[in-house]
C-alpha cells in the first residue's frame, strides 16, 4: 500500500506533462487551441481496503492539475490519511492545498459532496454510496467520477497454460482476503478440465494459511471489521441455502492467543451454484469464490455478462481469435488476457454499468479534474 502510494505521487508529477491542448486550423481563415483548467476545490473520497493508496490514486493527479483537495477516507482506515497529512505538512505543502477531514459518511461525506465548495468529486467506494454521491451530485451538475463494486469473472478455458492458471487464480481469488474490487469471484472453467483444475485449486487452498497478517509466514490475514465479518458469513449461508457445495473453508480457522477472537476467515470456495443465484450475483468482497463448469464460449459469455457489474475479468486461453472475440464481448472496463492485476498505470481505469462512471489513471485521471476550454483566433 505505501510503495504504490508514493509511486501515485511520482508517477502523475511526470504524467501532467502529457496533459497537452490540441490545434485546429480553420483553412487559414482561424485557429482554434484547447487549455485545460483546474476545477477548483474537489473532494476525493476513498475505502478502507487499499486505504492509502487509493487516496493518493486521487490526491496526486487532483493536486497535479492544480486543485485544491478535500480528502475524506474511510472512517475504518483513519490513520495512513492521517499520516500523511503530516508528512505533506513537513513537506511544505502550502495551507489549504490539501485538507483531510475525518469521519462518518452521514455526518462528513455527505455534507462534503453536497457543499456548494466543491466542483468536483472522485469516489471510489460501494455501489450503494456512489447512487447517493451521484444523486447528491446531479443537482448541482458537478463533476463526478465513480469507481465502484465489482463481481469479475475468471474464465478458463482447457488450452490455457495450466499451472499459471491455477497459481493466478489463487491470488486473484483471495489476495488481500479477497478485499479488492478487481477479485476473480465467479471461476468459470471449461467442461473438459473443470475436475482437474478444481482439485488443483484445492491442493493449492488447502496450503494457503491464516493469521497474523505481518507474518511472512500467512497468506491472509483477518477481515477488516466485525460488520463486514458477519456480512460474509451470511453470505456462506445463504450459498448452503442455495444449494452451493462448500469444497473448503467456510468458517474460522483455530488460532492462538492473541488471534482467536479475530475476524478470520478461511478461503472458501464453492460449487454447484447457478450463475444467476444471489451468491454468484452479489458482491460478497471477501474471501469467497465460486467454481462453476461451462460447456461453450457463449454460454460462459452469457454468464459473465449477466450481474450488475462490469468492473473487471480474467480470460485464460491460447487461442488469440478467442481473446480477440470474448474481450469485444465481456461487459467489462478492465480484462486481463492471461494474467491478473498487471497493471500500467497510464491505462483507463474504471468499470461499466453498476462498477462506475468515468475513468481514472494517466491522462485519464488528469483529464477529469480539469475543465477543457476552447479559443477560437481570427487570423484576420
Amino acid at each position: 500500500d505505501i510503495p504504490r502510494s508514493a509511486l501515485n505521487f511520482e508517477f502523475f508529477a511526470e504524467n501532467i506533462s502529457q496533459l497537452n491542448g490540441q490545434f485546429f486550423p480553420m483553412d487559414g481563415e482561424a485557429f482554434n487551441y484547447t487549455l485545460h483548467r483546474p476545477l477548483g476545490t474537489v473532494a476525493c473520497i476513498s475505502p478502507w481496503n487499499l486505504p492509502l493508496y487509493l487516496l493518493t490514486w486521487k490526491i496526486a493527479p487532483a493536486l497535479a492539475t492544480g486543485n485544491t483537495v478535500v480528502a475524506k477516507p474511510s472512517e475504518i482506515t483513519p490513520m495512513t490519511a492521517y499520516l500523511l497529512g503530516e508528512i505533506v505538512n513537513e513537506a511544505g505543502l502550502p495551507p489549504g492545498v490539501l485538507n483531510i477531514v475525518h469521519g462518518t459518511g452521514p455526518k462528513v461525506g455527505a455534507p462534503l459532496v453536497s457543499h456548494n465548495s466543491i466542483d468536483g468529486i472522485s469516489f471510489t467506494g460501494s455501489t450503494n454510496t456512489g447512487r447517493f454521491i451521484a444523486e447528491k451530485a446531479a443537482s448541482s451538475f458537478k463533476k463526478v467520477s465513480l469507481e465502484m463494486g465489482g463481481k469479475n469473472p475468471n474464465i478458463i478455458f482447457s488450452d490455457c497454460d495450466f499451472e499459471n492458471a491455477v497459481n493466478t487464480t489463487i491470488r486473484s481469488s483471495f489476495e488481500n482476503q479477497g478485499q479488492i474490487c478487481l477479485c476473480g469471484s465467479r471461476i468459470f472453467v471449461e467442461e473438459n478440465i473443470y475436475e482437474k483444475f478444481k482439485n488443483a485449486l484445492l491442493e493449492k487452498i488447502s496450503k494457503l494459511k491464516v493469521g497474523d497478517p505481518l507474518s511472512k509466514s500467512n497468506d491472509l490475514g483477518a477481515i477488516v471489521s466485525a460488520p463486514h465479518y458477519d456480512k460474509i458469513k451470511s453470505y456462506i449461508k445463504l450459498a448452503q441455502e442455495e444449494e452451493g457445495n462448500i469444497l473448503c473453508g467456510g468458517e474460522a480457522p483455530q488460532l492462538d492467543t492473541p488471534f482467536s477472537n479475530g475476524y478470520f476467515l478461511k478461503p472458501t470456495l464453492i460449487e454447484n451454484l447457478s450463475p444467476t443465484c444471489r451468491t454468484n450475483q452479489e458482491e460478497i468482497f471477501g474471501p469467497v469464490a465460486t467454481i462453476t463448469p461451462f460447456k461453450t464460449e457463449e454460454e460462459v459469455t452469457k454468464w459473465a455478462n449477466s450481474t450488475n457489474y462490469g468492473l473487471a475479468g480474467s480470460l485464460w486461453t491460447n487461442n488469440l481469435k478467442r481473446a480477440h472475440r470474448m474481450v469485444e464481448n465481456i461487459d467489462s472496463g478492465i480484462l486481463w488476457v492471461n494474467c491478473w492485476m498487471l497493471r500500467d498505470l497510464r491505462t483507463p481505469f474504471g468499470g461499466m454499468k453498476s462498477s462506475g462512471v468515468g475513468k481514472e489513471g494517466g491522462v485519464y485521471a488528469l483529464k477529469f479534474f480539469t475543465e477543457e476550454k476552447n479559443v477560437c483566433i481570427k487570423m484576420n
